[in-house]
């Protein structure tokens, strides 16, 4: 059977520049970060004060409207999830009553799960006692909770599952969802990625690492990917989901398409449990993966959403990875933005956000800039579209997510024609 093509119809996101994808892409192109002093937990004694926090969070209220006992029993992690995929469907324009949920399903990813559950039920059993824990811990800080809830609150009874791939799981979840409506294993898809590791114990931990920003006094000028003055990422929060569907269930129902998703590519470094290997090999051999898997050539490719965390080695090994994947390519038409110096660092959510900014910049003609690019690193030396969003129509983006682990995936969308 020949593959089916996929397209997105839906958008659902909440993360530090918003509640919804209008919110975020405003902001986004408005230049606006997300950056700011951490206040949900006091971290007075941390090296890194300052993230990409979801402001005014409360998943009861219009328009997530989670049911308040339904969230109650989900970690935020989970909520932010459901409130995006609620977003995405209803963009999407699905009712799911007029649907076989036999053939729809979800795959939606995390990092780190139900970190604060977590730390929430450890600390209740050292100071309340051993059979004190909450019955719902376990259903609330496993790492497929969001996949399950998501699927319970639209019925969807097709293949659902959760991929743990660090800071790539969004865009291996969207990646293997892709595959699994390609080769006819359903017709619907929800997928993306969620993430809330802004805890007590997720920050101290990303501090251990030396891997954050300790530009405590400015932070919203903090991220600066492919900068000469880097010093780290920023800890963010939030989710993105989007709705795939076969073209045929598409255009049987008359939906809105967004763009089309032609590509995914996945590999392993195999090189260190945290640092990337510093030639990209695993990168390249994602994004050729991608590109093969699109029947594209690298000149096809006319924008980038970077991986691009604000670190040392990272920035600089997606850079050699990009010339070494694009040639002359890289230099003579290719641009390239970390859409992260906006949001912040999102891990496992982050494939899912940058995907919904691509479709964006394919409907609007605008490519979101890099922030904070003041000073560029000779050696991170391409267009990077400092400082300010740039007008400029697109056909064919790719989307790169690079992950602990050396867990890489890359997507690819185009715009739709029919």
């Amino acid at each position: 059977m020949a593959r089916r093509r996929v397209v997105i119809t839906g958008l659902g996101t909440i993360n530090p520049l918003g509640h919804c994808v209008r919110e975020f892409w405003d902001a986004l192109i408005s230049c606006k970060s997300g950056i700011r002093g951490i206040t949900r937990i006091d971290v007075t004694s941390f090296d890194s004060r300052i993230g990409g926090q979801v402001q005014n969070w409360d998943p009861a209220a219009p328009p997530d409207r989670i049911d308040p006992r339904e969230s109650k029993r989900m970690d935020r992690f989970v909520q932010f999830a459901v409130a995006s995929s609620y977003e995405a469907v209803k963009d999407a324009g699905l009712d799911f009553s007029r649907e076989n949920t036999d053939n729809c399903g979800v795959v939606v990813g995390s990092g780190i799960g139900g970190l604060q559950e977590l730390e929430e039920q450890h600390e209740r059993m050292l100071t309340r006692g051993l059979s004190r824990t909450s019955p719902f811990t376990v259903p609330k800080l496993m790492g497929n909770a969001a996949s399950g809830h998501v699927a319970i609150a639209f019925g969807l009874k097709g293949p659902n599952f959760a991929v743990v791939t660090a800071c790539a799981s969004a865009a291996n979840s969207i990646g293997e969802a892709l595959r699994i409506i390609q080769h006819g294993e359903a017709d619907v898809m929800i997928t993306g990625g969620s993430e809330a590791a802004l805890t007590l114990l997720g920050v101290s931990s990303f501090c251990s690492l030396r891997g954050l920003s300790c530009r405590n006094d400015q932070p919203e000028k903090a991220s600066r990917p492919f900068d000469k003055d880097r010093d780290g990422f920023l800890l963010a929060e939030g989710a993105g989901c989007v709705v795939l569907e076969s073209l045929e269930h598409a255009r049987a129902r008359s939906a809105k398409i967004c763009c089309e998703l032609v590509g995914y590519g996945s590999s392993c470094d195999a090189h260190h449990i945290t640092a990337p290997d510093p030639e990209g090999y695993g990168a390249i051999l994602a994004m050729k993966k991608a590109l093969k898997d699109a029947a594209m050539n690298p000149s096809d490719i006319q924008y980038i959403n970077a991986h691009g965390t604000s670190t040392q080695l990272g920035d600089l090994a997606e850079t050699k990875a990009l010339k070494l994947t694009f040639g002359d390519w890289a230099k003579a038409g290719l641009m390239v933005s970390s859409t992260k110096s906006s949001t912040g660092h999102l891990l496992g959510a982050s494939g899912g956000v940058e995907l919904i900014a691509c479709v964006k910049a394919i409907e609007t003609g605008i490519i979101p800039a890099t922030l904070n690019l003041d000073n560029p690193d000779p050696e991170c030396d391409l267009d990077y579209v400092p400082l300010h969003p740039r007008q400029k129509k697109v056909d064919v983006i790719m989307s790169n997510s690079f992950g602990f682990g050396g867990h890489n995936g890359v997507l690819i969308v185009k715009r739709f024609n029919g």
